[in-house]
């Protein structure tokens, strides 16, 4: 039997990378992270082929051109994102539990692609405003890139119906209980 993808989407900001770092930690999960590739500059401490597997626009529109991607969007503009097919079927394969962090269309896709093998959850904040403050704190962006995430974050909110489960992530410790709930479920029903 091969594993399972357990995909995760949310507006920047919400807490779906601090809920998945939860869930990792749980080895009885078998989980095993999907590196999404990205045309945008790492952040912070961020590492090549550890949060994400960077690349100019150039080669991304050279693999988007070659059909290497599961799925991908341009989330700003030259700002590209997607899930290399190649290394997610290589990981199901092996019987691990492919868990994704991706925007809400490519999480969508993910879902309609693999269908009842995959469970797809939504990390919505509290409020609008909650979000801004979220952004504000973590300090990776500049006051322009946190507007724009937050004007596009309405439109990502519209998605939520879309998901096979919400997580409102209002007190921390609750979703992080809530997700690790929903994904064993999931993983070990019959």
């Amino acid at each position: 039997m091969e594993g399972k993808l357990i995909i995760f989407s949310a507006p920047s900001g919400s807490g779906k990378t601090t809920i998945i770092n939860s869930l990792m930690s749980h080895e009885e999960l078998n989980l095993s992270f999907s590196i999404s590739c990205t045309s945008r500059a790492p952040r912070g401490n961020e590492r090549d082929g550890v949060e994400y597997h960077f690349v100019t626009p150039e080669e991304f529109r050279s693999l988007i051109e070659k059909k290497e991607f599961l799925e991908y969007e341009e989330v700003y503009k030259d700002r590209y994102y997607g899930t290399l097919r190649s290394h997610v079927d290589e990981k199901l394969k092996k019987k691990e539990n492919v868990i994704f962090d991706v925007d809400v269309k490519g999480g969508c896709a993910i879902k309609e692609h693999y269908g009842k093998r995959a469970l797809a959850v939504f990390v919505q904040p509290p409020s609008i405003e909650e979000l801004r403050l979220r952004l504000e704190k973590r300090a990776t962006d500049s006051p322009e890139v946190i507007a724009e995430r937050l004007s596009k974050a309405s439109y990502e909110l519209s998605f939520a119906p879309k998901f096979d489960h919400v997580i409102v992530n209002d007190v921390l410790e609750r979703a992080e209980e809530e997700a690790l709930k929903l994904v064993r479920d999931f993983l070990f029903k019959d």
